[in-house]
């Protein structure tokens, strides 16, 4: 198998879908409808039902009312990362936070975590914060179906970078115009804010990685940052010597 190719069981399905049980899946109501009205699947294709911690079972479609899932094969399950990647990521004003967190679970992200830091134009606090991450998780739940991953990525809640490291157990790496060349090791990357980093932030964080001769926006920062540490790990790409 190709480097990071999904399983040929996966890709081949009509469709994949989360559900509580593999032993009984049944199709909650808002998946039921995008799988009949949406992709307008019928009765007996296959779909692939994933309880989203990395195991799934190849079902059919029964077309009974109640929702419910024809088991089809044996229960496959899918080891978590040796490396699991966390990027973090400071919001700019008009940003799409969303769209950030739908791309990096489509590169195979582990951890994404919306960021505040002292340049932060965006400040999500409170009922904002808990709507805007709560949003973040529902892309990040039909980004993982479409592109077939059957463990879903953790979206952690609005924090800042000395609580990041708590979480990661371990220090994040800055990505900063003139950084480092990213390399297998930057496995926890925070990108910062349209201003940059401040000089407090990189003194206590260190230098950090460089992502190429231009300034990229924050959206677009974060995106190469998963492009690359994911191609790294999954040997897509090998580190430069």
């Amino acid at each position: 198998m190709v480097p990071g190719a999904p399983d040929p069981e996966l890709v081949s399905a009509s469709a994949m879908v989360f559900v509580t049980d593999l032993g009984s899946p049944v199709l909650d109501e808002a998946t039921a409808h995008h799988v009949s009205d949406v992709l307008r699947l019928r009765p007996d294709e296959v779909v692939v039902a994933s309880d989203g911690a990395g195991s799934w079972v190849r079902c059919r479609l029964s077309g009974s009312a109640d929702r419910t899932l024809v088991v089809d094969g044996d229960v496959a399950s899918q080891p978590g990362p040796q490396t699991p990647i966390t990027v973090g990521f400071v919001p700019t004003k008009g940003a799409r936070p969303e769209w950030v967190a739908q791309k990096l679970t489509e590169l195979g992200v582990d951890r994404i975590v919306p960021l505040w830091s002292r340049r932060s134009v965006v400040r999500w606090e409170g009922e904002r914060a808990d709507r805007v991450v709560e949003r973040m998780r529902r892309v990040v739940r039909e980004s993982s179906a479409q592109c077939r991953r059957t463990r879903l990525p953790e979206v952690s809640p609005v924090m800042g970078l000395e609580e990041l490291a708590a979480l990661a157990g371990t220090d994040p790496v800055l990505a900063h115009p003139g950084g480092a060349r990213p390399g297998p090791g930057h496995t926890v990357v925070a990108v910062g804010p349209e201003g940059g980093w401040d000089d407090d932030e990189r003194r206590r964080w260190g230098a950090g990685i460089g992502l190429g001769p231009t300034v990229l926006r924050s959206e677009t920062a974060a995106v190469a940052v998963g492009t690359v540490l994911c191609a790294l790990r999954s040997g897509v790409i090998s580190p430069f010597a």
